[in-house]
């Protein structure tokens, strides 16, 4: 399936009214190969001759790890969306869904013109302004819904901040290891100068360099997909939250507005059967929503520990292998060494 095959399931599901009550999944996001692309035009042009053959072969390597990370990345974000629909209760029967996951052929989904882009642009600022006049004008009934919203808002900026500092210390060790090919390039070079003696310490120092680079790569990668995706991820999935608490504090809205137009109908004694009955809808949309919405917020919090946990002892369990591997490299590199001398 391609990624516009995914974003048609999520915008169908989300824009299915039965849904309302439910956090629908967030829609994973674009995959991003600009930088592999970059590299990719570099090598390419690097062919030419304005790369030795070392040089040449580091970032080919580098690419390729660099790509394979990015692709492991996508299908991660893409396989959470599936299994969060798969596993709910009530989305896994979507009609949708079925022919998203049975259908052998491909879907041939048309991405969306520039009329649609831009009425879907005007429909989210339009949103936008009703949940701020409504956040402002309307008092929640529940306090349980009200309190849900502080922390939602709480919770989204904290974990904003928190992925913040996790990009600078993933965009770090990127640049460690980036350092690290310019070491390992530099000790080469002076080690394949002219009457070196230094010439085979220098090239196992560039070696280890590299391997170091290796690893430090790796590093990078895996804090980047479990650590600061699993932030990102929880970031669009509050926000699904944030949109589930608008549609009920609208139908709540709704169902005051109706209530009004009832006394009204009342008062001036005409179309009162006509009022009763949109109050009585209004009521029901109301009530349904609010108990399938405080189940899901409730499913939501147990989800996230469950993610958290099972994404950070993963990274921990990443990083002893990693940190191991770097020791033992250096001890044989020492041991190499102390030998030859």
């Amino acid at each position: 399936r391609l990624h516009e095959d995914f974003i048609w399931l999520h915008d169908v599901i989300q824009e299915n009214i039965d849904y309302a009550g439910f956090i629908i999944p967030p829609k994973p996001p674009h995959p991003d190969f600009d930088a592999s692309r970059e590299k990719l035009q570099r090598l390419g042009e690097a062919e030419s001759g304005q790369l030795t053959k070392e040089e040449f072969n580091k970032m080919k390597q580098e690419l390729e790890a660099e790509y394979l990370a990015t692709f492991k990345k996508t299908v991660a974000q893409h396989e959470v969306f599936l299994q969060r629909l798969a596993s709910h209760p009530n989305l896994k029967n979507d009609r949708n869904l079925h022919v998203f996951l049975e259908y052998e052929a491909e879907l041939c989904v048309r991405s969306k013109n520039t009329k649609e882009k831009l009425a879907g642009i005007f429909s989210s600022f339009q949103k936008s302004g009703d949940e701020l006049l409504l956040s402002n004008t309307q008092k929640d009934v529940d306090d349980f819904f009200e309190n849900e919203k502080h922390y939602l808002l709480e919770y989204n900026q904290q974990l904003k901040d928190a992925c913040i500092k996790s990009d600078k210390m993933t965009s770090t060790h990127k640049a460690l290891s980036d350092n690290y090919i310019k070491l390992s390039a530099c000790l080469l070079d002076i080690a394949t100068l002219e009457n070196s003696n230094l010439e085979s310490f220098l090239t196992k120092l560039s070696d280890t360099f590299e391997k170091m680079r290796r690893i430090e790569g790796r590093v990078a990668n895996d804090q980047d997909l479990k650590l600061s995706d699993c932030l990102r991820y929880h970031m669009r999935d509050t926000n699904a939250a944030k949109d589930l608490l608008y549609r009920r504090l609208r139908c709540l809205a709704n169902y005051e507005k109706a209530n009004k137009e009832l006394d009204m109908a009342r008062a001036r004694n005409k179309d009162v059967a006509i009022a009763e009955n949109r109050q009585h809808e209004a009521c029901t949309t109301f009530e349904e929503l609010s108990g399938t919405a405080q189940s899901e917020l409730k499913m939501q919090k147990e989800r996230r520990v469950a993610h958290f946990q099972k994404s950070l002892q993963e990274l921990a369990e990443l990083e002893v292998k990693h940190a191991k591997a770097h020791a033992q490299m250096l001890r044989q590199t020492i041991n190499a060494i102390k030998t030859e001398v």
